[in-house]
């Protein structure tokens, strides 16, 4: 198991998401796995700068965004600044 490099809280799917995985066992695989990116700072695919942003905002105590492509599915992982709760959700439930 991978320790992660920031807490992470309760982890919450939107109902997009939940169903997709449901469905889908490739994807909820690839979910798994981001999760674990996720949590090992590996921000996915998202924009040096918005890395970057990733990276100050684990010094600062500000929201961490990941971004992750599997065919033509994208989700979003988000982390509340508090590190309560980490969110997974498909960009159009944002």
């Amino acid at each position: 198991m991978l320790k992660p490099a920031f807490p992470i809280g309760k982890i919450y799917l939107t109902r997009g998401v939940n169903d997709k995985i449901a469905e889908d066992v490739t994807f909820a695989a690839f979910v798994l796995k981001s999760i674990q990116r996720h949590c090992t700072k590996d921000w996915g695919d998202l924009t040096p700068d918005d890395k970057q942003a990733n990276d100050i905002a684990l010094l600062e105590g500000t929201r961490i965004l990941s971004a992750y492509i599997i065919g033509k599915y994208k989700i979003w992982i988000i982390t509340e600044a508090d590190r309560t709760t980490t969110t997974i959700l498909f960009p159009d439930e944002y």
